[in-house]
C-alpha cells in the first residue's frame, strides 16, 4: 500500500502558518501577562504600618514640629533679608545724595558763596535719614543673627532626633524586607502553580503531537508559556538561585536534544532516511559514504557537493545498469522486479512504473 506524501502547500500558506504561529504566541503571552498581573496586584506588607510598630510616634510628631519651625524660621530669614536689602538700597541712594550735596558745598565755599538754605536743610535731612537707615540695618542684622542662631539650635535638635528615630527604623526596615520577601515568594509560587501545569501541558502536546498538522499551534503556545515562566522565575528568585535554575534547565534541554539527535542518527525514521537518500541522489553522491556515483555519462568525471551542478555532461548516451558504490558496497541502482527497468535502490518508488518498496534502514542498507 502506498503512503501518501504530505502536501507542503503554496508558499503563501506556509508563510501564513508561520506568521499566525508567532501571533498566537504573542497573544498567549499577552493573556498570561494579564493573569500574572492580576496575581501581582495582591496587596503586600505596608512599610508605614510596620514603622508604627517600631518607631515612637511621639518622636515622629516632634520631628515634624521641628521641621515646621525650621521652615517658618527660614521664611522669617528670607523676609528679613529682603527688608535689609531694601534698607541697604535706600542707604546707598542717600549716600549718593549726601555726596552730591557735599560736593556742591565744597564748590560754594571755593567760590566764597553761601550755600542756599534749602540745600543746607536737604543735606541735614539726608544725613539724619542715612543715620536712621544705618541704625535700622544694624537692628535687622541683629535680628537676622538671632534667627540664624535659633535655626542652628533647631537643626541640631532635629539631627539628634533623627538619629534616635533612625535607630528605631532599622528593625522596621528589616521586618519589612522579610515580610516583602515572603510575600514575593508567595506570589511567585502562586504564579508558578498556574504556569507550570500550563507549561507541562505545552511540553506534552509538543512531544506527543509533533507529527500532527496542528503542531504549530502547540509550538506557539509552548514557547509563550516557557518565556513567561522564565521571566517570572527571573523576577522573583534571587540571581544566585536563578542562574542555577537556568543552567540546570539548559543542561536538561541540551541533553534531551543531544540524545534525540543521537537516536535520530543511529535509528533514523523513514522520512528522514528518504530525505537523506533523496538529497544524496540529487548530488550523485553515495548516501552512506558520499563517494561520487560514477555511472552513465558521469563515469569518468569528478565533482563535489559544491561543484555537482557546474559539471558539463557529455552527450553520449549509455545503457542503464545496476550500480553499487565501489567505496562501501551499497547498492544504489537495481532492476525493478515489476517493470525490469533500472530504479534507485534506496528510494521508495520506481521512476518507470511507480512500484513501491520499503526503504531499508541504516543498519541493513548494505545488505540489500
Amino acid at each position: 500500500m502506498k503512503t501518501a506524501p504530505k502536501p507542503r502547500g503554496p508558499w503563501i500558506h506556509r508563510f501564513s502558518i508561520r506568521l499566525f504561529t508567532v501571533i498566537l504566541a504573542i497573544l498567549v503571552y499577552w493573556v498570561l501577562g494579564f493573569l500574572v498581573g492580576d496575581i501581582e496586584s495582591i496587596q503586600g506588607p505596608r512599610y508605614s504600618e510596620i514603622e508604627k510598630e517600631y518607631v515612637d510616634q511621639a518622636l515622629v510628631e516632634q520631628e515634624g514640629r521641628l521641621a515646621e519651625s525650621i521652615a517658618e524660621i527660614d521664611r522669617d530669614i528670607a523676609s528679613k533679608r529682603e527688608e535689609m536689602q531694601i534698607v541697604s538700597d535706600s542707604s546707598q541712594n542717600l549716600q549718593k545724595t549726601i555726596n552730591q550735596l557735599i560736593e556742591l558745598q565744597k564748590v560754594t565755599v571755593q567760590e566764597s558763596a553761601v550755600l542756599p538754605e534749602a540745600e543746607q536743610i536737604n543735606l541735614s535731612e539726608s544725613l539724619e535719614s542715612f543715620l536712621d537707615s544705618q541704625e535700622k540695618y544694624q537692628v535687622y542684622n541683629e535680628e537676622l543673627s538671632e534667627l540664624m542662631d535659633q535655626k542652628r539650635g533647631l537643626e541640631s535638635e532635629r539631627l539628634d532626633l533623627e538619629k534616635e528615630i533612625e535607630g528605631q527604623r532599622e528593625p522596621a526596615r528589616s521586618e519589612y524586607e522579610r515580610l516583602k520577601e515572603n510575600h514575593d515568594l508567595r506570589l511567585a509560587m502562586l504564579q508558578l502553580l498556574i504556569l507550570v501545569p500550563l507549561l507541562a501541558a505545552g511540553a506534552f502536546l509538543i512531544v506527543k503531537k509533533r507529527d500532527s498538522i496542528y503542531f504549530p499551534l502547540f509550538a506557539g503556545y509552548g514557547a509563550a508559556v516557557l518565556l513567561k515562566v522564565s521571566l517570572v522565575i527571573h523576577e522573583y528568585f534571587p540571581t544566585r538561585y536563578f542562574k542555577y535554575v537556568l543552567v540546570i534547565g539548559l543542561l536538561i534541554a541540551v541533553v534531551k536534544l543531544l540524545i534525540y539527535f543521537i537516536r535520530v542518527a543511529a535509528f533514523p525514521r523513514t522520512q528522514w532516511l528518504t530525505r537523506q537518500y533523496r538529497e544524496a541522489y540529487e548530488r550523485f553522491l553515495c548516501p552512506v559514504c558520499e563517494y561520487p556515483v560514477r555511472t552513465g555519462p558521469r563515469r569518468f568525471l569528478f565533482w563535489t557537493r559544491r561543484t555537482v551542478n557546474k559539471i558539463v555532461l557529455p552527450n553520449k548516451a549509455e545503457e542503464e545498469r545496476p550500480y553499487s558504490c565501489p567505496a562501501c558496497g551499497t547498492p544504489l541502482f537495481e532492476e525493478c522486479p515489476e517493470c525490469h527497468g533500472i530504479r534507485h535502490s534506496l528510494l521508495p518508488y520506481c521512476e518507470h512504473c511507480n512500484a513501491e518498496k520499503e526503504i531499508p534502514d541504516a543498519s541493513s542498507v548494505r545488505n540489500i
